[in-house]
């Protein structure tokens, strides 16, 4: 360990009990996508705390900021994940994440003149749902930036997860109502989702290995012995890439189509704003957080499963050299991402080992990457040609 890596980690320790009870203090209160005002609060008033310039309410959005230290035209970001989901919390693990991203830059802003590097911490908001990166992307908020990086619990420890792409739709069907005694004049709006989840069965069949179609009846009646006339449905598709995913939803559609055609009544279809982008692992990055992270204990299996979700960071790695490597929670499959158990661990033992070791390892790779002169030029040389 190279004196740097020393100091860095010395950093980070006498920062981690603060960083711990911040994590604990979000897992508390989740809050909603474009909704973290509280979280966003805690986060800056640590940055801040820290010595870190921080704009606020970037890219139109009232909880996203930027937050740096340093005056490199080297500049490497961190993403902290702030929102929660409904009726769950944190269940899955983004103040983890929030937490882990602090107490590495904390951990990096001392030393930030010595390694050439200006570090930022991007707080994010509405990466369950609204995908706030893909605005903060397309609004430049990650354009001076030359890399970027988070890490994500979930089951499994893995440097190269596989995220795929995903996209959502609202469909809206619309009947005639009546009384379920005299049904002959109703056009039956909740039948049109029954009709279009089981062609979308039948369709499953025929799409290639990977593909998932998901979807979920978010109103089609009130009441048994009334004929709803309207009913909604959100659709969301996930593939290798965002191309795919629209050819998928030209198939889906007309599943969609077929439950207003048999039941005769009509669908208005609405894309929601939710884009996750297809995810590109930078090269160079990932085998130096596996090295850093075993450093903290972790190990890395090959195993034959590394299929993970969707996230928007894939967003931020189609426009900057980026990575997501996974770590790990120690819960049985069933406690998986996305549940109530998951959100307790967040906030328990598991999410503590978790904030230490992510942040400790992006903390040392960030620094690594400072120090080679190589791997600062290719960042800086791609991302002078984007």
């Amino acid at each position: 360990m190279t004196g740097a890596e020393e100091r860095i980690e010395r950093a980070f320790e006498q920062n981690l009990a603060s960083v711990l009870e911040l994590s604990h203090r979000i897992n508390a209160n989740p809050e909603l996508a474009f909704e973290e005002h509280e979280t966003s609060a805690a986060l800056i008033e640590m940055l801040e705390a820290g010595q870190f310039t921080v704009e606020k309410g970037v890219a139109g959005l009232p909880t996203a900021f930027v937050a740096s230290a340093g005056s490199s035209d080297f500049a490497f970001g961190l993403c902290a994940e702030m929102d929660a989901l409904p009726g769950i919390g944190h269940g899955c693990g983004h103040n983890a994440i929030a937490a882990a991203a602090v107490g590495a830059a904390l951990a990096l802003a001392p030393y930030a003149g010595e390694l050439g590097l200006t570090v930022r911490v991007f707080g994010t908001p509405a990466e369950e749902n609204g995908t706030g990166k893909e605005i903060m992307v397309n609004r430049g908020v990650f354009d001076d930036t030359h890399a970027a990086m988070m890490v994500h619990p979930a089951l499994k420890d893995v440097v190269v997860p596989h995220l795929r792409a995903s996209r959502s739709w609202q469909v809206a069907y619309t009947g005639v109502g009546g009384h379920a005694s005299r049904p002959w004049s109703a056009l039956n709006a909740g039948d049109a989702t029954v009709l279009a989840q089981t062609a979308i069965g039948l369709l499953r069949q025929q799409l290639r290995d990977g593909i998932r179609v998901h979807h979920v009846v978010k109103e089609a009646g009130t009441a048994v012995n009334v004929i709803p006339d309207h009913a909604v449905v959100d659709c969301m598709i996930r593939a290798d890439t965002i191309d795919e995913v629209d050819e998928v939803w030209e198939r889906v559609r007309r599943c969609f189509d077929a439950g207003a055609v048999a039941t005769g009544t009509s669908a208005e279809y609405t894309a929601l704003p939710s884009i996750y982008r297809e995810f590109r692992h930078d090269p160079d990055l990932t085998p130096l957080f596996e090295k850093h992270a075993k450093a903290a204990g972790r190990t890395f299996p090959d195993y034959p499963d590394k299929m993970f979700g969707s996230t928007d960071m894939g967003n931020v790695s189609l426009r900057i050299p980026a990575i997501h490597p996974m770590l790990s929670f120690d819960l049985p499959a069933e406690n998986g991402n996305h549940t109530a158990a998951f959100a307790v661990a967040a906030g328990g033992p598991d999410g503590d080992r978790f904030v230490h070791d992510a942040g400790l390892a992006m903390a040392r790779t960030v620094a690594e990457v400072a120090r080679s002169e190589h791997l600062r030029a290719r960042l800086i040389t791609r991302a002078g040609g984007r």
